[in-house]
């Protein structure tokens, strides 16, 4: 097995992961990395009309008559469009100018297998196209990050790398703190092991947990983040943004979206998880100093179908809508809303935004980076970022 395919295989079940960089990677330009990228995923699928709502379209209930967010309490963006109730944690937010919300995200002929679709988010592909290496693990690729960075990449939540993944990144890959200290033990006994393959594995586990030592346990925050698991992460999150030795970027997760059945309480509930997490993460970063050189931007693999289904859910959808944070954002309603009177075959709306417009925003606006280089094909860049 190739040394690449040892490790890409070995991140689905190692707490820590790292693919080291080549030591003659030429530095194009370090500064761009001052500037923080949070990926926040949603993962199995956010149902973006239910998140984001068009409460003065009729349409919209005749599309969900029994999941629909009531007109009277949606948090009101503008005469049209507002966000659910269970958000309300993102309104200061939202006040301040510093939340965009991107809506109809997404890509021609979309894939509604998570698998496939999450993919194809990842590495930046068009629908009918295989890439190997994830986004931002390009990006890392053409213009490396400092050496002195921590990481180019840490992963908090989930055990996949996804756009991080790349011939040369350097991502860690923080699945769990129970796993992380097995891990560690394990790691700690590299030179006993009798067999010199394993032996090689344990020292690049060694290498991995010295550096991800250096991830956020000596900052201290005043901010009071929520007890849920989410809330811990992003917590994680901040302690790793202040520290000296910093990374280029970061990915959360929050799972469990793919509301087939039940969704009401239970995507509420998601959502209320979601805004409190990412409103401590702002006063977090706020507290550090770091909220103005931080881009957060949540993605998913799609979006969920305009009706809602028979099983009080919905089904696995295209287009979607996403928030973009920061202290630097352009806040207010970026993009069009999906038209709910146009829909196809099967029941979805047609996208607006190319995810990779947003993709290139970041690399561009954010990073200062070449998009065409990363992306592979000139992508208009949603305005962002306030100049």
């Amino acid at each position: 097995m190739l040394r690449r395919d040892f490790l890409k295989a070995a991140t689905a079940s190692m707490s820590v992961a790292l693919v080291p960089k080549p030591v003659l990677a030429a530095l194009i330009n370090s500064s761009q990395y001052n500037n923080l990228l949070i990926l926040v995923e949603l993962k199995g699928g956010n149902d973006g009309f239910n998140t984001v709502i068009p409460f003065a379209n009729s349409a919209y209930y005749q599309l969900r008559p029994k999941i629909a967010i009531p007109r009277d309490t949606v948090l009101q963006l503008s005469q049209s469009i507002g966000l659910n109730p269970a958000l309300k944690a993102l309104m200061p937010i939202w006040q301040a100018n510093e939340l965009g919300v991107l809506q109809g995200v997404g890509y021609a002929d979309a894939s509604l297998s998570h698998f496939r679709s999450i993919e194809i988010w990842d590495t930046a592909s068009k629908s009918n196209e295989y890439l190997e290496d994830g986004w931002l693990g390009r990006a890392f690729e053409k213009s490396p990050p400092p050496q002195a960075f921590t990481a180019d990449g840490v992963v908090m939540g989930s055990p996949e790398i996804g756009p991080m993944l790349g011939a040369t990144a350097r991502t860690i890959v923080l699945a769990s703190e129970a796993q992380f200290k097995r891990q560690a033990k394990l790691a700690s006994h590299a030179d006993q092991a009798g067999n010199k393959a394993m032996q090689h594995v344990l020292r690049i586990e060694n290498d991995i947990l010295q550096a991800a030592s250096k991830l956020g346990g000596d900052v201290v925050l005043k901010t009071d983040f929520p007890k849920h698991a989410f809330g811990s992460i992003c917590k994680n999150a901040c302690q790793l943004a202040a520290q000296k030795s910093p990374v280029a970027a970061i990915r959360l997760t929050l799972s469990g979206f793919d509301t087939h059945q039940n969704q009401v309480k239970m995507h509420a509930n998601l959502l209320t998880q979601l805004a409190e997490g990412l409103s401590a993460l702002r006063a977090g970063l706020i507290e550090t100093n770091r909220w103005n050189s931080t881009f957060i931007m949540t993605y998913a693999e799609f979006g969920r179908r305009a009706k809602e289904n028979q099983s009080g859910g919905t089904d696995h959808g295209t287009a979607n809508m996403h928030f973009a944070l920061g202290g630097k954002v352009r806040g207010g309603l970026l993009g069009e809303y999906p038209n709910l009177n146009s829909l196809d075959g099967v029941g979805n709306v047609r996208h607006t935004v190319d995810f990779r417009s947003i993709y290139a925003s970041v690399l561009q606006q954010w990073w200062g980076a070449d998009s065409l280089a990363v992306l592979g094909g000139n992508f208009k860049p949603v305005e962002l970022i306030k100049t």
